[in-house]
């Protein structure tokens, strides 16, 4: 009996060891995306800060790009290419929006009740047909205070749709609208520059003649909302939350 228990453990532990690593993927554009020369640029995304956030049990793959939207994304095949790839037990992280919104600009631009839903839904379902396991996010808010002190909405529907979405298809859905609304609120009007891009000429290198940007993230402003991200993800209790580092869900980022 004890050879039978024995052996039978042994089975499964090489079958443990045989099984290849889940790995997580990012779809999405700008917010989310790894950027270049990170030591020196002050720019980052969210997603760029998943690997020290993470266990080493579960890779990440990092596809989200500067400026794409769920359309240009498609259609310039980096869907088909991530669909290929996915295999049983991957997770795919899924956030567009902000490009999707350039309604001047045919080859980003879609209508957020037609193509901008059809779209989610097409990654949702030929991502399950693989046997990975999608999550819907709504777009982090832009740093947009009015004179009032009042943090004013740039999105729009798109929110709303991606949570019809993940409603309809029965989808994890992690609201960052609210998520990072609530932390540049905390935060407020003036202090909420270090969350994003804001200098003086001559204060950083990288940015000689000064910048000012209220979209896209500090390093330390995408370390806080990939950090809210993974412990939404924890208090949903997905199974993607087994592979969040214990330390992320012992901070208390929002007061």
């Amino acid at each position: 009996m004890k050879s039978i228990i024995l052996g039978s453990l042994l089975f499964f532990s090489i079958m443990l060891m045989g099984q290849e690593k889940p790995t997580l993927y990012l779809i999405g554009d700008s917010t989310m995306s790894d950027k270049k020369n990170p030591e020196i640029n002050p720019e980052h995304g969210w997603g760029q800060m998943l690997p020290e956030l993470m266990s080493d049990e579960i890779y990440i793959e990092n596809h989200a790009v500067n400026g794409r939207s769920s359309k240009s994304f498609i259609a310039e095949n980096r869907w088909k290419t991530i669909k290929n790839k996915l295999k049983k037990g991957d997770f795919l992280i899924i956030q567009f929006g902000h490009n999707d919104q350039k309604f001047e600009d045919s080859t980003r631009f879609t209508n957020p009740l037609t193509e901008y839903r059809y779209n989610l839904e097409k990654f949702v379902k030929e991502a399950r047909d693989h046997g990975a396991t999608p999550i819907l996010m709504s777009s982090i808010v832009r740093r947009n205070f009015n004179s009032a002190g009042v943090l004013e909405d740039t999105h729009g529907i798109y929110p709303l749709t991606v949570r019809m979405v993940a409603n309809d298809l029965d989808v994890p859905f992690i609201d960052m609208q609210w998520l990072t609304e609530q932390l540049e609120v905390q935060y407020g009007p003036i202090a909420s520059e270090k969350l994003h891009l804001h200098y003086k000429p001559g204060e950083d290198s990288y940015y000689p003649e000064g910048k000012e940007d209220n979209t896209h993230l500090s390093a330390m402003g995408a370390r806080l909302v990939a950090s809210l991200a993974l412990q939404q993800i924890a208090r949903d209790k997905l199974p993607l939350a087994s592979f969040i580092k214990d330390k992320v869900l012992q901070e208390n980022i929002l007061k």
